[in-house]
């Protein structure tokens, strides 16, 4: 079967799949930086002392952990256009939708964060006369983020990976330039092995670069 693997197909259309690939990045990237800032916020909410932020914070939480990601996009693909009245494109939409979502699980690693950080690091920030967000800037969330670095990497792989489902509201990511080109030029096997094999690389390497941290982080 792998005799008549046609290589020249897959070279021949190597630009096309990069500019599917830049929209994957472009949207892992940012979907990423935009969950790990709302999740932040979200995560100081569900630790606050005044318990509506905290209520309305684990809500959201609970809610988006609970929706499928695939639902989410559906959601957000037909919804937001309802709201705003005009277009606003698949790539917008599910741009949103990733940040929403994300922020959900981005918001439980980095309230882990924050309280695996001593508690006596918290008093010498007060005795020092530190206010509450001063505290935070300053002592709690650098110290919270260096123990997050391993999960915030891992959970960004699965981001990457979760970003392929934006094939349902035809998003021209990665995936679906490797789809398009396998129906056109009728080489499906040629298409979807390299996909997987792209996958594969970048996600397994990404995996032993973490395993690299957290052996640092031991030592």
């Amino acid at each position: 079967m792998l005799g008549n693997f046609d290589w020249k197909v897959v070279t021949d259309n190597i630009p096309f799949l990069w500019q599917g690939m830049q929209i994957t990045l472009l949207l892992t990237v940012i979907a990423i930086l935009g969950g790990i800032f709302l999740g932040t916020l979200l995560a100081l909410s569900r630790l606050s002392g005044f318990k509506p932020l905290s209520f309305v914070a684990g809500t959201y939480v609970n809610f988006f952990r609970s929706m499928p990601l695939i639902l989410v996009i559906f959601w957000f693909y037909f919804l937001v256009p309802l709201l705003l009245g005009r277009p606003v494109g698949g790539f917008y939409s599910v741009l949103i939708a990733f940040v929403l979502f994300e922020a959900a699980y981005y918001c439980e690693i980095i309230r882990a964060g924050i309280q695996s950080v001593r508690e006596g690091q918290v008093h010498s920030g007060q005795a020092l006369g530190f206010t509450y967000a001063q505290n935070m800037r300053y002592i709690v969330l650098p110290q919270a983020f260096r123990n997050m670095i391993p999960i915030l990497l891992t959970q960004a792989i699965i981001l990457f990976q979760d970003t392929s489902l934006v094939y349902v509201v035809g998003v021209k990511d990665f995936l679906v330039s490797a789809d398009l080109i396998a129906n056109r030029e009728n080489r499906v096997l040629e298409m979807f092995t390299i996909a997987a094999a792209v996958y594969f690389v970048l996600c397994l390497s990404g995996s032993l670069f973490i395993k690299r941290l957290q052996r640092n982080y031991v030592q």
